[in-house]
């Protein structure tokens, strides 16, 4: 259960850490990706830092009320994300479920194996 939930969790983080990276490193390109999922652009810098800081909640483990809306709120972006990519029919739905899918196994895993 332990190696199940590690292994969904760094997955996990790491497809936010890649995309916060994304967010800071091509900004104006996710820009545009962001209005042609019909998004406002303001959010862009914000959701990478606020990415960043729900991995660093998640992996620390310290402030369990902190790690709760961490997961809270990956659950909302990739919900969002899978959503707008399902509407625009671009394909990209594909990462935000799998993000999804490694999100559900690290919470219900991590239930079980981190107090």
């Amino acid at each position: 259960m332990r190696i199940i939930y590690w292994i969904a969790t760094i997955a996990m983080c790491g497809i936010m850490i890649f995309s916060a990276q994304m967010y800071f490193r091509n900004t104006e390109i996710v820009r545009g990706f962001f209005e042609n999922l019909d998004y406002p652009t303001y959010f862009v810098i914000p959701l990478a830092i606020a990415k960043v800081l729900g991995v660093i909640m998640i992996l620390s483990n310290k402030i369990k009320w902190l790690r709760e809306w961490a997961y809270a709120g990956f659950f909302f972006d990739m919900v969002l994300a899978f959503t707008a990519h399902q509407v625009k029919a671009d394909g990209g739905w594909l990462f935000s479920g799998l993000g999804l899918l490694f999100l559900v196994i690290s919470y219900a895993t991590g239930k079980k194996v981190r107090p």
